[in-house]
């Protein structure tokens, strides 16, 4: 089968971004800069600024202002420096890996490692790229490697490729917990000492073990996470290629010379975002120093018996949380204080009996809900690491109806852990690890106030009704000197990742959050849908209605609003307000534009194709 991104297999992935002291004192000083003039701001546009004449519009801009702040605030706590877990030579055998007292300690037999991929219904060529890669995975030392295909789809062509590649395949006869319940069989008949946890496109490199194993020489490390790498990202094409395809040859020489005014252009470079850098080299990374940065899944190195602790312990905790609250039901019929130590023994044994031992949480985000588990548990004081460099590579999503399903997963599982079991109020976390994993649920909030800042200019361009008491130069001397900071400090603190794509799709993404906070608030569970590894055709407008909306409404508007200006026809419209909410609105409309692009993006020709069409143009044929 001749895949898609063949043609991308030669590529590499980026280095971590070097540490540098300096930019980190910068920044800690930039971003102290910035949250102190963001109190300072804030209390005088609650103090002095409310527009009472229309607290309608006021108070919703000045809540969603503070919203805003709190995240600057967690944010800027995520990124107050890198601390790098120092690497270890990988251990020789497996008492090397455990306390003095295990019960392990002073055995020299070698590590066993199990390296599972779940699979649901993914082609069986594109597993067997990845089994191939796991098979070329080196280690220094003797080591048991075994590779398991963890087949949910129980397909007939599976097994045979299992049998083909000479690794295990594991079954069951149903889809309970999906990828959850998947781990789960797997681990019931699986011995190894370590799991190596990929998804069926994760192509690991052969360094993996290597050098992420050297970790758990501290027997208190649980897991190690790397960094995922999408290496089908597209490249984008150049302008003038771009233009001479889609409008012939003599546009050519128009993108050619706007590059030359301009510099390079490219367009549909990765236009559902989907580099994660920014999150594994700078969000994930930063979390090493406090001990939070928690699993995403693929890529990720466990420790057996941490897993399983955590199992039994959430195990427990769910018993006695049932528990509880029946005792409480029966309390409160019979209007007893205690319930009898026989009824409630007799209930606690009924309980046992229907709850399933789960060593990974049915939940769409089983990998930080099991995080959440192994930090706070307050008997062993699990570490885990983030480890910066690129051990694997895998496939990004190819269309927006596929990112649009991977990103409310994700954004609906932090949203339902962070409403039903919220790790704020778990004991056993430190103060620091609650911040780390606040800021994570804090952002997934976050459409509620960007629906705010996204219809404010809107509203401001049509009413002439401005939502501050004015926007004079007090305005001006209490809101630029915040936001000039904001941004160097997020310069420096991200330096070496570029960040203005990631903060426009964060605006963009609204719908998307907002749908899934509904789906939590409404009591629904987040579903489970495989996603798929191909581009599904067709583009998807209708995916990107409200996007448009605002776009449109946003342009209209403000062009709405500088005519009244001019010709006095409706309003009371100020200079100041008409500049700065422009500015606001033109930020808006290209976070909309980047998302609404992506709707209708198609890949390009193949590179070759592009290579043999830019020829052409350059020699004018």
């Amino acid at each position: 089968m001749d895949f898609y991104f063949k043609e991308f297999e030669h590529r590499k992935p980026p280095e971590p971004v070097p540490h540098s002291m300096p930019r980190e004192l910068l920044y800690q000083y930039l971003a102290t800069c910035n949250l102190t003039l963001g109190i300072w701001y804030l209390w005088w546009r609650w103090s002095f600024a409310l527009n009472y004449d229309a607290m309608w519009f006021s108070f919703p801009l000045v809540f969603a202002e503070s919203c805003a702040f709190i995240g600057s605030v967690l944010f800027t706590f995520n990124l107050w420096k890198t601390k790098d877990e120092p690497r270890k030579s990988p251990p020789h055998t497996i008492n090397e890996c455990v306390a003095a007292d295990s019960p392990e300690a002073g055995e020299k037999r070698p590590i066993s490692i199990d390296v599972f991929f779940p699979t649901y219904d993914e082609e069986p060529e594109l597993v067997k790229l990845s089994i191939e890669d796991a098979q070329k995975i080196r280690y220094p030392h003797d080591i048991e490697m075994k590779i398991f295909i963890l087949d949910d789809g129980r397909r007939p062509t599976m097994q045979a490729l299992a049998t083909e590649m000479g690794v295990e395949y594991i079954t069951r006869d149903n889809n309970v917990g999906f990828k959850a319940g998947n781990l789960r069989n797997a681990l019931e008949q699986t011995y190894g000492d370590f799991i190596v946890i990929c998804d069926a496109d994760t192509r690991p490199f052969p360094t993996i073990l290597e050098h992420t194993m050297g970790y758990f020489r501290d027997p208190d490390v649980a897991w190690v996470q790397t960094p995922q790498w999408f290496f089908d990202l597209p490249e984008g094409e150049r302008l003038p290629q771009w233009l001479g395809r889609k409008l012939g040859r003599w546009a050519s020489g128009l993108g050619r010379g706007v590059e030359r005014l301009y510099g390079p252009i490219k367009i549909g470079e990765d236009p559902f975002v989907n580099d994660p850098q920014m999150f594994y080299d700078v969000i994930q990374r930063r979390r090493n120093w406090v001990n939070a940065s928690f699993c995403c899944g693929a890529g990720s190195i466990h420790r057996r018996e941490a897993v399983m602790e955590a199992a039994l312990r959430s195990y427990s905790e769910q018993i006695s949380k049932e528990q509880s609250e029946i005792e409480k039901q029966i309390r409160k019929i019979t209007k007893e204080k205690h319930v009898e130590k026989s009824v409630s023994d007799n209930l606690r044994q009924e309980i046992i009996f229907d709850t399933e031992f789960t060593p990974y949480k049915f939940h769409v985000s089983e990998d930080i809900y099991t995080s959440i588990v192994l930090h706070s548990d307050t008997e062993r004081n699990w570490r885990s690491v983030m480890h910066p460099q690129v051990e694997s590579k895998m496939l990004s999503p190819q269309d927006l109806q596929t990112w649009t399903v991977q990103r409310f997963k994700y954004s609906g599982g932090s949203i339902d852990i962070f409403m039903n079991d919220n790790p704020l109020f778990r004991k056993g976390m430190g103060l620091k690890q609650k911040l780390m994993y606040g800021a994570s649920f804090w952002s997934n909030l976050s459409a509620i106030w960007n629906i705010i800042f996204l219809t404010c200019p809107i509203i401001y361009f049509f009413t002439s009704i401005a939502p501050v008491s004015a926007y004079d130069v007090t305005f001006y001397l209490h809101f630029i000197p915040y936001v000039l900071t904001a941004e160097l400090a997020m310069m420096i603190g991200t330096w070496g990742v570029a960040g203005y794509k990631g903060k426009t799709n964060f605006l963009s993404f609204f719908p998307v959050n907002m749908r899934a906070l509904w789906t939590v608030l409404r009591g629904q569970k987040i579903s489970f849908p495989a996603t798929p590894k191909e581009r599904q055709d067709g583009t998807f407008g209708h995916l990107v209605i409200p996007q448009k909306i605002i776009f449109g409404l946003s342009l209209i508007s403000m062009a709405f609003a500088w005519f009244c200006y001019f010709t006095g026809m409706f309003g009371s419209y100020s200079l100041g307000g008409l500049i700065f909410n422009s500015f606001w609105t033109i930020n808006n409309m290209m976070a909309m534009w980047g998302m609404i692009a992506a709707a209708y993006w198609t890949p390009p020709p193949s590179a070759k194709k592009q290579e043999q069409g830019s020829e052409e143009l350059e020699y004018g044929i």
